[in-house]
């Protein structure tokens, strides 16, 4: 009379709780993660115009192109020509109600000036003539049926893109609005 062996059954049973917690526990912190850039980060305003607000698959959203999406090569602060999908980091400061790209670095600069934030991005493309920049806010999502209204508004006049930058550098839009008139 053969009994089964307990540990392997106990050991089973632990391995996949184990697993479903690690995969519970990811879960939250990716939403911890995006909760504590907008509660602890610092909010900046961008500029930007919407382009392109619908896709079949994903419903309504906007196509965001900043004013920092395109800068002049004069701004790079770097010993070597920037490369293509290289990071960087935008100092940006306020001027006339949202912030522009001040200077571009390869590295992190340090202790920027209190009213200066620093976003990071990539090098999507660099030219004789300028600097296209990338930085994982160029999609946002809207409610069913306002893509369209957002982006017939973006094209008379550009959006205000509230964006809260955390300590750690991670960077989420929390609000598209008008311009004020």
């Amino acid at each position: 009379m053969a009994t089964p062996a307990p540990t392997t059954t106990f050991t089973h049973r632990r391995l996949i709780g184990l697993a479903v917690a690690a995969q519970m526990l990811f879960i939250l912190a990716v939403a911890g993660a995006g909760y504590a850039t907008t509660a602890l980060g610092r909010t900046i305003t961008l500029r930007t115009t919407p382009v392109d607000p619908r896709d079949l698959l994903y419903g309504d959203y906007l196509r965001l192109n900043y004013s920092i999406s395109q800068v002049a090569p004069t701004l790079w602060q770097g010993p070597e020509p920037p490369r293509k999908h290289q990071p960087v980091y935008v100092l940006l400061r306020p001027q006339n109600g949202s912030y522009e790209a001040t200077a571009v670095y390869p590295t992190e600069p340090t202790a920027p000036a209190p009213d200066q934030a620093i976003l990071r991005g990539w090098v999507t493309d660099s030219w004789r003539h300028g600097l296209r920049l990338r930085y994982n806010l160029e999609r946002y999502y809207v409610p069913e049926a306002t893509g369209k209204s957002l982006q017939k508004t973006g094209g008379r006049r550009p959006l205000l893109v509230q964006v809260s930058v955390a300590p750690w550098g991670q960077a989420r839009i929390t609000k598209v609005a008008e311009l004020p008139k």
